[in-house]
């Protein structure tokens, strides 16, 4: 490859990782698994070692991809919290040790998991924790105190503990706990998390700290960052210091030679499915600390530590059915059948076919051999037909649904619907999704009870909740009148929420949160967006014309007028929510914020510019019409600047607020 080759493919391989950074640290939301990003990386590092000329100080291997969120305070980390090389093969661990002897002939390696998490660092003084806070990008992260109080497992007293200790470890999400999210996820046709880092992750970003606790997530302690008057010789001595204080440790094993390292790292990977946690991997440590003052380290990894990665895991099985599922807004999922297969440790028998497009455009039939994978390690995916059976024929789908045999319709999406709005199965998830805690918030009503109100004859669709009395409650299994007058408390109290969370929980098709919301920003009544027309909701900045002409179909109906006039009836008295300042100086513009502002928390400038009228966003694109930039900006102050968008400092900021509106 010749230099101008070099220098474009290292500048596209750039900007594809930094992207795929930001979805992985930043958003918690991956479109490429692991190890198809490890290696982009691993490219990027080859063409500059090859090319040490076109390295740029901004490339991505330079530093951890993450950045600490607006949302949250910076904690400036006084030890940094760095990344781990990346190995594939026995050889690289190999030239790994080979690299370590060279400087320290006679080491020792621990071999621990390595886990698929979210890096924190935990702060305590004279014994009580104090201070959480995210890796961010290694000397930056954000301050999660409140949600890391909600982890059980981590101590917030310690007993013996030094005047002032850190210690780093890793937040995880169990398959037990991660199945039970996508569930309910599922239940309410919400996106389901992608894996258990990213649901760990988005839990442990979360501003409310009772979601955070709901997610039930762990923690697995594996380092001492700073400990005032501790003096440890080797890292396996300080595992077991962490473990005599209480911190939640994982295995390891020390070896004397990187042979006897790769065959633990073999079997830990040969047990992965055991665990109820999720690893990618195995890292190789140096056990000496003072070896590990001698190797040092890059710009972005220890010299001393070397992570070995798992490839996913892929098998083939048979087929042997489809079922279809009926969603809240009526969608038919069809669901593959499979005789059952070891895969990545646990035994998968089932996995979403997505819609008839999937199933068409592979061909896939009943009998075919199917080559399935677990993405994330835990979610099991079709990936292609292997082979087809004899005789096979393209599975159909049915034209009436399974349900309660009403007709079905394909529309504009590549869904099929049951064309009946009282369907049993669309009512009890629509009565999860009315109820969720995003929607009405009514506590107490879970799958459970809501089930046990329809067997029972007492809720035919969401007005009837209202209806309830404590003494319906009391007669259901297992509820007694306190928690049954509680419940009937918290019904209550869900007629006075804000009008976009009952919006939401109307369950129209496109609108999430967000839609009501800024739905409920320019009308502030039922009425008055039972009154408008599709053209008026699409005048809404950020609102598409499929949900306009959603919004319109929905309240347009005979059955939404009559069931608006039962919850009016019922006392339902939705609060307006706050409006969209008009007129303001930021009228129609929007800012990207990035770096550290020099008087500001980034989530107060935010505020500072919707409160005038402009909106902010994450990403940068031709639309944006200011960055707002601070110290140490990274690649959206870059590309901001390759697009020729306007680049303000805070006082400039500042400046255009001081401005009369409409100047």
């Amino acid at each position: 490859m010749d230099t101008a080759t070099a220098k474009q493919r290292i500048a596209a391989l750039s900007a594809t990782i930094e992207y795929h950074n930001n979805l992985y640290y930043n958003q918690d939301e991956p479109e490429i698994s692991d190890f198809e990003y490890d290696r982009l990386l691993r490219e990027l590092e080859e063409l500059e070692a090859q090319f040490p000329a076109l390295k740029l100080p901004s490339s991505p291997t330079n530093r951890v991809g993450g950045s600490a969120g607006a949302k949250f305070s910076p904690v400036t980390h006084a030890v940094p919290m760095e990344s781990l090389h990346d190995s594939f093969s026995h050889d690289e661990l190999r030239d790994f040790d080979r690299r370590v002897r060279e400087v320290a002939p006679e080491v020792r390696y621990v071999v621990e998991p390595k886990f698929d998490g979210l890096s924190v660092s935990c702060e305590y003084r004279n014994g009580v924790f104090v201070r959480g806070s995210t890796r961010g990008d290694g000397v930056t992260g954000e301050d999660v105190t409140d949600n890391l109080m909600t982890i059980r497992s981590l101590p917030k007293r310690i007993a013996g503990a030094p005047a002032y200790l850190e210690v780093r470890g890793e937040v995880y999400m169990s398959f037990q706990s991660f199945e039970a999210l996508v569930k309910r996820q599922e239940d309410n046709e919400e996106k389901p998390a992608k894996n258990p880092r990213n649901a760990a992750a988005g839990s442990l970003r979360q501003k409310n700290a009772q979601i955070t606790a709901e997610r039930q997530l762990d923690i697995f302690v594996f380092n001492i960052q700073q400990a005032e008057g501790v003096t440890l010789a080797t890292h396996h001595e300080s595992l077991a210091y962490l473990k005599e204080l209480g911190f939640p440790t994982a295995f390891y094993h020390v070896y004397d030679n990187i042979e006897d390292a790769i065959t633990q790292i073999e079997a830990i990977g040969a047990h992965r499915g055991a665990y109820d946690y999720a690893i990618d991997g195995a890292v190789v440590k140096v056990d000496s600390f003072a070896a590990r003052e001698q190797l040092g380290s890059t710009a972005k990894y220890p010299k001393w530590a070397e992570a070995y990665k798992y490839p996913p895991e892929e098998k083939e099985t048979t087929l042997l059915d489809v079922e279809i599922n009926v969603g809240r807004t009526g969608v038919l999922t069809p669901v593959g059948i499979f005789e059952p297969v070891l895969l990545a440790g646990t035994t998968v028998s089932r996995a979403t076919l997505h819609n008839r497009d999937f199933i068409e455009e592979r061909g896939i039939c009943i009998g075919d051999t199917v080559r399935i994978r677990k993405a994330g390690e835990i979610i099991p995916e079709v990936l292609s037909v292997s082979r087809h059976a004899d005789g096979a024929q393209p599975f159909v789908f049915p034209a009436v649904c399974p349900s309660c045999g009403s007709p079905v319709s394909k529309d504009d999406e590549a869904a099929i619907r049951c064309t009946n709005t009282d369907c049993p199965a669309q009512l009890m998830r629509h009565l999860i999704h009315f109820v969720s805690r995003d929607a009405m918030d009514i506590d107490g009503l879970g799958p459970a009870v809501l089930e046990q109100l329809s067997a029972q004859g007492l809720v035919h669709s969401p007005a009837d909740l209202y209806r309830l009395r404590a003494e319906d409650i009391a007669a259901l299994d297992r509820k007694a009148e306190k928690s049954a007058q509680n419940l009937i408390s918290s019904i209550e109290k869900s007629k006075q929420n804000e009008l976009y969370r009952f919006v939401f929980a109307l369950g129209i098709r496109n609108i999430g949160r967000k839609a009501a919301q800024l739905l409920c920003m320019h009308f502030r009544t039922i009425e008055d967006i039972m009154a408008a027309k599709a053209e008026d909701f699409a005048q809404i900045d950020g609102f598409g014309a499929v949900m306009a002409q959603n919004v319109e179909a929905y309240f347009a109906l005979e059955s939404t007028r009559e069931l608006m006039a039962q919850f009016k009836a019922l006392g339902l008295v939705m609060k307006p929510s706050p409006q969209k300042p008009k007129g303001g100086v930021l009228e129609g513009k929007t800012f990207v914020l990035t770096g550290t502002l020099p008087t500001m928390k980034r989530s107060d400038a935010a505020k500072l510019i919707e409160a005038h009228g402009g909106k902010t966003a994450s990403s940068v694109s031709k639309k944006t019409s200011y960055v707002l930039a601070g110290e140490e900006a990274g690649s959206k102050l870059t590309k901001a600047q390759a697009l020729g968008i306007p680049v303000l400092t805070e006082d400039e900021l500042l400046a255009m607020l001081e401005e009369p509106s409409g100047e």
